[in-house]
Order: structure tokens, then sequence, then C-alpha cells
């Protein structure tokens, strides 16, 4: 064993720490099973003192640290990168899953970085409160990896992403030293806030180890509709009747291609459509207040009559109970499931101003199948806030793989290109990682990424944070001998 590696490791106990390559194996490999890390050690610290000491160690060794939490990113942040010069450990916040405490009164709760989105929400409705934040992997999904991604899921159009609904943090930076911003406060005017450089900072500025989050009472009146629809437009526009009929109530809006249902429907057992015949797209509607004997079924249901009526809904149907409302949701937090059943794609998470996503979504598929005809897009997301995952599968009877590799560069490109063109954003919510730190690299603002470079520097001057993400890893590598040498 490297002797840097073992006096890391002999600064924790021997219960945190995993070496066997059997155990190690599985925290190595991405959601997708695409990406495969290096890493020689597994640490599972117990607190924020164990992460203390682990930071300390790794610094004054200059052993590189990957946190992990739940691994079900989509961009490879997680997952550690090659190292040629210096050991890496991985670093799985799994033991670190206290929900520390509950303040009703104060609409709030804290809850260690090891903590799984499921138990979040089970512990506040145990006090009749929500947290506000879902999304397909949320039972194995961790607090600190949907901090350190800032993860924004289906309710992002009423509530915010992650950066919205965290009060305060706790979190180990690269020196060793403590973060204690745990508070939860609503207001707090000294200056910096630090809390929002490592939301979203993907393990590159510090270990988070518990968070302080922002509740909401908890629903009780709801209804859920699915409408068939022509277009986006028309998508859009029936956003803007329910907005106008019963304005924040609309908890949720999401969209997909008549396709992309039709793929759930042929690789998720039991799914069924909501609703008879081919639509070019379909819209998941959730209604919700906090008001309990509201008729929100009755207010949808006219609404979508109306919108019917108009010419803008084909077809539409309300829930009739939970269990189909249900039913319903997993038909949209199973397309990811479904797509990777049917085989690899070039995955993207991108953002446009909720007003441009039509135009934009023409604008892509000209781009793209008019340089690659024939190639199959797949397309749904949040349409509430303008976050598409535009998807593109090869053509049918073309290797998937090789395919891909060949032109799986070039696509991303064009579409990059496009996003650029409407002034979006080629990471909504599933962040840069390693998958698209390069395309950041050249179409991303150079003021910000200035910025970033000299935060990273001056947070993590020796690059033992996370090395690889969000940055190409030569330009990280050249940053931290930068500032070392």
């Amino acid at each position: 064993m490297d002797p840097r590696l073992a006096r890391v490791l002999a600064a924790l106990p021997p219960r945190a720490v995993v070496t066997d390559p059997g155990e190690l194996a599985p925290h190595l490999l991405d959601w997708r099973g695409h990406k495969r890390g290096v890493a020689h050690g597994l640490v599972r610290p117990a607190s924020t003192e164990e992460v203390q000491a682990l930071v300390i160690a790794a610094a004054r060794d200059g052993v590189a640290l990957v946190p992990q939490g739940g691994n079900t990113g989509l961009v490879g942040g997680s997952v550690p990168e090659p190292e040629p010069d210096r050991p890496t450990l991985l670093v799985s916040m799994t033991r670190m899953n206290r929900i520390r405490a509950v303040d009703p009164a104060g609409l709030s709760m804290v809850a260690e970085a090891g903590t799984v989105l499921t138990r979040v929400h089970e512990a506040a409705a145990a006090h009749g409160l929500a947290f506000p934040l879902s999304l397909g992997a949320k039972g194995s999904a961790t607090i600190g990896g949907l901090c350190s991604t800032n993860a924004g899921g289906t309710q992002v159009l009423r509530h915010g992403p992650m950066r919205a609904l965290v009060l305060g943090l706790e979190a180990v930076l690269p020196d060793g030293s403590r973060l204690d911003q745990l508070r939860p406060l609503r207001k707090d005017s000294t200056g910096y806030d630090i809390k929002q450089l490592l939301i979203g900072a993907e393990g590159t500025l510090g270990i988070i180890t518990a968070a302080a989050l922002k509740l909401v009472p908890a629903p009780r009146s709801r209804a859920v509709g699915w409408a068939a629809l022509p277009s986006l437009e028309a998508a859009l526009d029936l956003l803007a009747r329910l907005r106008a009929r019963v304005g924040e109530r609309v908890e949720s809006f999401e969209v997909m291609a008549g396709d992309g249902l039709e793929l759930v429907v042929a690789h998720v057992p039991g799914a069924r459509a909501p609703v008879a015949g081919r639509h070019a797209w379909h819209a998941l509607v959730e209604l919700a207040d906090a008001e309990a004997g509201l008729d929100l079924e009755r207010g949808l249901t006219e609404a979508l009559a109306q919108a019917m009526g108009a010419g803008l809904v084909a077809d539409a149907t309300v829930a009739q109970s939970d269990a189909q409302a249900e039913a319903w949701w997993r038909l949209r937090e199973t397309l990811p499931e479904a797509e990777r059943r049917e085989g690899p794609s070039l995955k993207n998470d991108v953002a446009v101003a909720v007003a441009d996503v039509p135009a934009f979504d023409e604008a892509v598929r000209v781009a793209l199948l008019g340089r690659f005809p024939g190639a199959r897009p797949l397309v749904f997301g949040h349409l509430g806030d303008g976050n598409l995952h535009w998807n593109l599968r090869p053509p049918l009877g073309a290797d998937p793989r090789a395919w891909l590799a060949a032109h799986g560069a070039e696509a991303r490109r064009l579409l990059d290109d496009v996003v650029v063109r409407f002034r979006g954003t080629i990471s909504a919510e599933h962040g840069l990682g390693t998958a698209k730190a390069a395309e950041f690299a050249r179409v991303g603002d150079p003021g910000k990424q200035g910025a970033m470079r000299a935060i990273k520097a001056a947070l993590d001057p020796l690059g033992i944070m996370n090395p690889g993400k969000l940055f190409p890893p030569e330009d990280g590598r050249v940053v931290a001998r930068r500032v070392a040498g």
C-alpha cells in the first residue's frame, strides 16, 4: 500500500475503511453503467469529526478525495478519475444518515448528508409537513449529493431547486476546517453566502456533512391530470391557462414526447397509457394546496375541458384516486429507466427561457436531424421551468455504442451551440461532472469560468477535492500546480 494512503486511512477507525476490491467495485461504476472509476479505497465516516480527520490527513499527504452519496448522478461527478501521481479515496457519506432535528414552527429540518431523500420526505410527513423536492431516484439519492449537484426534480416550478431549499450547511473544507453554517435562518446578511458556493460545486470545494432544509405545509388538497397535446406551443398555452385559473397551486407541469410514453409502456411492467391513441406530446399536471377541502379536481377538469374546446388539448383525463395519480407519476419517473433498457443514447439536460422552449426544440431538431438523418430524439422534462432532457437515440438498425462513439461528441456540440444561441444552459440540474466539463469550457461564460477557477484555487490549492470534475482534468491540475508551486 502506498505509504501516503496508509497514513490517511490510519486517521479513521478501522470500521470506516474498506479496501476489499469486491466491496469497492459497485462504488466505482456510474448509474448508467458507462463509466468505471479508479480508487484505492473507500471510507465511510460516521461523524463530522471523522470527516475532518480524514481531510486533514489527506491534505497533509496529497491524497485525492471523491465524495459520493447515492451514486445516482448522470454526469460522472461521483465516479473517481484516474490520478497518476497520487492515491484516491472514495468518501461514502451513507453512514451519516441521521435526521438531527425537525422544527415544525420554523418549517425546517436538519438532515445529515447521507440521508436518503425518501427518508427526508417521511420525516417531514410525520409532522404534517413536506420537503418539496422529488425525483425518480428519491429512494437512493442523498441530501449531500442533491446539494452538491443543485438537484431540481419535478417541483421546481413552484418551489425552486436545492439552492432555494437549503437554509444552512455544515461542511468540511479542503484544509480540514469546519464550515458551521447549519443555522436554519431565513435571513443572514453577513457577507458572502458560502453555502451557495458548495451547492452545485459537485464536491470540488469541500465535503457537505449536513444541511438545514426548508419545509412547507403538506398538501391536503390535490389533483393530477394527464393531457395529450399536438405541440409544445399548446402545452405552454395550457400551463398559462392553469396558472391564470389557480395561480401557484400548479405544483408540477411535466411533458414527454409521444414516443417517450410508448417507450415506458413497452419496457416498464404494468405501465399503461392514461389516454388512447398516439399523440405528439403529453403533459402531466399536478395541482396542490395546503388547505383541506379545496375541489382542485373540479378546477382541473374544467380547465382541461376548456382547453379541449379551444383545440389545445386532444384528449385529457383527471386521476380518480391517489393510486391512479401515482401510476401516472411512475410513467414520468421511469422514463429514464425505460430509455436505459432500450439501449444507449446521448443524454442531455438543458434549459432555456420557458417562452423559448418550442422554438428551441424545433431548432435542435433541424440541427441534429439535418446532420444525422434517422436519429431518434427522445424529449421530456420540466416544461414549467424550461428544463428539457433532449436525448438522442441512434437510428434503428445502427449499433448504438458504435454510432454514439462515432457521432455522439459532434451531436452534443451541435445541440449545445443551439443552447448558447438561445442563451440557455447546457446543464440545468445534473451538473457538469466529467461528461460536460469540456463542453462547459468550450461554451461557458468566460467570466464565470475565471471566477470558478479562482475560487477553486483559493479553497483547494492542492486540488485534492474531486479532481477532474467541473473543469477538464488537466485544467484542474494546472490550477493546482500554479497555486502550489
